[in-house]
């Protein structure tokens, strides 16, 4: 079965400095809900990875991330798809978890779960640690322009990285994805 794992802040909805801190905040990025029901309904898993160190920080708690994703699952649910698997890491930046993208703790905790290899799967971001995370555990990294993409674009030379598709927006790269 063929997999894809998605950044989600920046991705899939609007990012925020301040992090998503409530349900009113999370906000779908036009066309990111109905670019992951597509792939659900052409065959794919769709799994999640995302840094969440607003609940290190105290942000908010547990109940309210499960709610923000409840209503995520939800909204692709009404399109007809299905989110396998949401993974996060719930540290702060200076704990040294081995969760925290780039490393690679998270994608470990889906092939675990799951029981299913990454390598060579889509891994979507928006961030310089999203394409990071892509490469240290084989995966083909795909950038996309929306929350700091533009920004993390203009430095993946300087940062050694050369072999990224870049695109618009999630529902953009998913089109190309499903043409192949």
């Amino acid at each position: 079965m063929k997999t894809i794992v998605l950044d989600r802040d920046g991705v899939i909805n609007q990012d925020s400095d301040h992090h998503i801190k409530s349900v009113e905040e999370f906000v779908p990025i036009a066309g990111s809900i109905e670019a992951i029901a597509k792939l659900s309904a052409a065959g794919f898993r769709v799994f999640i990875a995302t840094n969440q160190s607003g609940l290190a920080r105290k942000y908010f708690d547990e109940d309210i991330l499960s709610e923000i994703h409840h209503l995520l699952c939800s909204m692709v649910e009404q399109l007809g798809g299905t989110i396998d698997g949401i993974f996060y890491c719930p540290h702060h930046p200076d704990d040294n978890c081995t969760c925290r993208k780039p490393r690679t703790g998270l994608l470990e905790q889906i092939e675990s779960e799951f029981a299913c290899e990454l390598a060579g799967s889509y891994f979507v971001g928006d961030s310089l640690k999203d394409i990071q995370v892509a490469e240290a555990f084989g995966c083909k990294p795909i950038l996309v322009r929306t929350g700091k993409g533009t920004l993390t674009e203009s430095g993946l030379e300087s940062n050694g990285v050369a072999d990224v598709r870049v695109y618009e927006n999630l529902s953009s790269a998913i089109s190309d994805i499903l043409e192949v």
